[in-house]
């Protein structure tokens, strides 16, 4: 049977194989003009800029998580999905929480400028949290396209929303030289977003509706993803949170950079889970038969192959990449990259296994995970941040996701997904190329190792 000819059809394969497709595709297309605007836009501003940026990106992401009732999950695993009732009842709470953080970042920006003395987070805050009051009327139809594995024309518009955006961006910060460049064009990406989506999706449009059976299926089961989110952004964002504290805002900045190139594959890793796994899980649960496991077995094969051989560019390359790309005052995030990108090894390696909880509905054992890996993070990161500087911290970063494997094994058997072959045969082939990219960069990466002022000197 020819590649073509798996391709068509509605079978769970073919819906699965073109998905896979699409969100490669899509996310190689994001990255190349995430790369671009990137280069250009760290020519045309300063450090600074991007840790400001980088600031507020991160409290964003912290009011959004700290808020998520799950209904994007809620609606890829529920059996009522695809109702109408149901799909507005989510699309009127998603609109009232997104008015509702709008509010609680304006009342958050006073707060924020203090905590980290940059009395321009005063405006930039409130403006930049004008993208979660847009996002939250976002039509539910993009989540069921992503229900269903039918990605085409979702792929397609996200392409056009990051073009217009970083356009935006580019010619902003060309005419400008400011911060405020980063801040509105991230408004025009969402208001782009929102109307191409409710355009141009097919399906008809969503109306508030307020019904209580679905009020309660969604709350019933967003009250754990609430807690997994909250738990989640403390282990995604504390990187930034506790270096972004202890560093100077020139340093975050370059932190940053190397942060930019390190996360690719994991960005990648996230999407393809997101997208693709809660639909095969809900539709072919491993635990229900070895033709199941095989099925998932191979896909987790092809998806591990992929993000190790991505991450090992960047730890072999990434000092080359970040000299021939940036200027002198971004040397530093080539290094900064190389720790990090051997540093996700051991989280990539498990990633296929988080939204097996989802997809069988039990977001309470996923909340558990996600608590036990915030906690880690958080002590690993600053344990390294006294003991060794910015070096220690990144360290502190890759022992957080060492410590949480037996957790994560724990809930992959729950599941009946664990799969210890393919976990010892890609632990040995990364510590192969953590190995190698250490030595070859050990240079680079021992200048990285001091930061201007201990934690505990600064806490006191």
């Amino acid at each position: 049977m020819s590649i073509l000819s798996k391709l068509r059809g509605g079978s769970l394969g073919a819906r699965v194989m073109r998905s896979s497709l699409l969100t490669i595709g899509g996310f190689g297309f994001s990255q190349m003009i995430r790369l671009g605007s990137n280069l250009i836009l760290t020519r045309l501003l300063f450090p600074e800029a991007f840790g400001l940026m980088a600031l507020v990106t991160v409290f964003l992401m912290g009011l959004g998580q700290f808020s998520d009732v799950g209904v994007t999950p809620a609606i890829l695993q529920s059996k009522r999905g695809d109702d109408r009732d149901f799909l507005d009842t989510a699309f009127s709470i998603q609109v009232v929480r997104g008015i509702g953080l709008w509010i609680v970042a304006c009342l958050c920006a006073f707060p924020m400028a203090w905590v980290y003395g940059q009395d321009l987070l005063l405006q930039m805050l409130p403006v930049s949290a004008l993208t979660l009051l847009i996002t939250g009327f976002r039509p539910t139809k993009m989540v069921t396209a992503n229900r269903h594995l039918m990605l085409g024309r979702v792929t397609l518009l996200d392409m056009g929303t990051q073009l217009i955006g970083v356009g935006v961006g580019i010619v902003l910060a060309f005419m400008w030289h400011s911060v405020w460049a980063l801040v509105i064009s991230g408004v025009v990406g969402a208001l782009v977003e929102l109307f191409l989506n409710w355009r141009f999706l097919p399906g008809p449009g969503n109306r508030f509706r307020m019904e209580r059976a679905a009020m309660r299926e969604l709350i019933g089961f967003g009250k754990w993803v609430f807690l997994a989110t909250c738990a989640g952004f403390l282990f995604t964002q504390a990187d930034k949170i506790l270096i972004g504290k202890f560093v100077p805002l020139d340093v975050f900045g370059v932190y940053n950079i190397g942060f930019f190139w390190a996360s690719f594959p994991m960005m990648l890793g996230g999407m393809v889970t997101q997208k693709i796994l809660i639909p095969i899980y809900r539709e072919a649960p491993p635990s229900e038969s070895p033709a199941n496991f095989a099925k998932l077995r191979k896909m987790r094969l092809a998806v591990s192959g992929l993000l190790m051989g991505c991450v090992a560019v960047f730890a072999l390359l990434g000092v080359w990449i970040v000299q021939l790309l940036y200027d002198s005052r971004y040397v530093d995030g080539g290094a900064v990259a190389v720790v990090l990108a051997v540093a996700q090894m051991p989280l990539l390696i498990v990633m296929t296994y988080d939204q097996a909880a989802l997809a069988a509905g039990d977001s309470r054992r996923f909340f558990i995970l996600a608590a036990t890996r915030a906690g880690l993070m958080i002590a690993c990161l600053l344990l390294g941040l006294q003991a060794a500087g910015l070096l220690g911290a990144l360290i502190g970063y890759g022992a957080s996701h060492l410590l949480a494997y037996p957790v994560v094994v724990w809930l992959a058997r729950r599941m009946g997904a664990w799969d210890g072959l393919h976990d010892a045969a890609f632990a040995l082939l990364g510590f192969a190329i953590a190995t190698l990219a250490i030595s070859v960069n050990w240079t680079e990466i021992s200048a990285i190792s001091t930061l201007p002022a201990p934690v505990l000197a600064v806490l006191r």
